[in-house]
Formats: C-alpha cells, sequence, structure tokens
C-alpha cells in the first residue's frame, strides 16, 4: 500500500517564555518547498532543544499523521483557545513530517517507511512535554494525547537521502513485536508509576 507525505516541516530552536520562564524549544516548525536532505541526525535546517529527549540517532524525525488534526482542531475549541474556523498548519504538533494514510495502529517499531530516497526506521512514539501544552494553547493538551493515543512516532534514518511533500511512500513490515499504541502505552504507565 502506498501512503503520502503530505508535508515537510523544519524549525530552529528558540526561546518563549512559559509560565514566566524563558525555555528553549524547537516545536514550532514551517513547511519547507522542494527535496529536502534527510541527514543521520535529521532533516537538514531542523534543530532539537533538549536532545535528552528529542532528537539523536534514534529520534532523529518526528512522524505525525493528518487525520489527527481534526481531533485537535475540536480539543482547541472546547478549551476555549481557538474560534470555530480554527485551522491548525502542517508542523503544529511539532512534526518533520506530515503523513496521510498512517496511524499509529498501522506501525511496529523496526517497521521502515520507504520513500524514493530514503528510508526511515519507526523507532518509538513521542511522549508529550510540558511545551506541547504551549503549543497547543490549553493546560490538557499532553493528557488529551495521552488518553487519545494521537501520538504520532519517532524515526531513525536507515538510509540519508531526501524527502519532499507530496510524495508517496510504502510501509515495509519489521519484526512486528511491539506496536506504536503498546509501547506509548507502557511508556506512559511507566510515568503515572
Amino acid at each position: 500500500m502506498a501512503y503520502r507525505l503530505d508535508s515537510v516541516q523544519v524549525g530552529a530552536a528558540r526561546k518563549v517564555q512559559i509560565n514566566g520562564r524563558s525555555i528553549l524549544t524547537a516545536i514550532h516548525k514551517t513547511a519547507v518547498a522542494g527535496p529536502v536532505p534527510v541527514l543521520p541526525l535529521g532533516l537538514q535546517g531542523d534543530e532539537q532543544a533538549d536532545l535528552s529527549v528529542h532528537g539523536g540517532l534514534e529520534k532523529a524525525v518526528y512522524a505525525y499523521p493528518s487525520e489527527h488534526y481534526a481531533f485537535w482542531q475540536q480539543a482547541r475549541r472546547e478549551a476555549g483557545v481557538a474560534e470555530i474556523d480554527d485551522a491548525l498548519s502542517s508542523g503544529s504538533m511539532g512534526e518533520n513530517l506530515t503523513l496521510s494514510g498512517l496511524l499509529e495502529a498501522d506501525v511496529w517499531v523496526g517497521d521502515v517507511l520507504r520513500f524514493a530516497d530514503c528510508a526511515l526506521r519507526v523507532v518509538q512514539p513521542r511522549e508529550p512535554c510540558f511545551k506541547f501544552n504551549v503549543a497547543m494553547g490549553f493546560s490538557t493538551a499532553v493528557k488529551a494525547m495521552a488518553l487519545s493515543g494521537r501520538c504520532g512516532f519517532y524515526l531513525a534514518v536507515n538510509e540519508p537521502g531526501t524527502v519532499q511533500a507530496g510524495e508517496r511512500f510504502t510501509l515495509e513490515p519489521g519484526t512486528r513485536q511491539m506496536g506504536i499504541p503498546e509501547l506509548f502505552k507502557a511508556k506512559l504507565f511507566k510515568h503515572l508509576r
């Protein structure tokens, strides 16, 4: 089955004010056009502010399903931070790749997303931090992600190359021992103990 890469985003780390503190974050991503180089540590032009939780070889690229955007628009309306016509742009979740047709339930750790010029391996689900609350504009966004399982997933770069918005890709099954939803629940349970 072929899936679609809707958009590609990168962002620079910058300081923002969160609860009166100056915090470094790179959650704010902007769409880029044309072929974007994919290097072992991520997309060219992308930065991560806290390498203890984002980035590195195992979390080089963050992918998020476009199908979840309607959920977040509704959640923002219910929280009173968005108008009825509010539209979140691709990259609003902090993702590098906005995908169509591939949800968390469809991928397993070790699966490979095969693009025309590179290959990215599924590594783990995203674990949201307090910066996600700020990006979404309401204090329970992290909880909403945890309860809904709409977390997206991190990718390691198996084969460097390029990706481009609009291109199709395929999913090559890995060993299929741990699915993203199961791993997400296990990680959340560990934090709640």
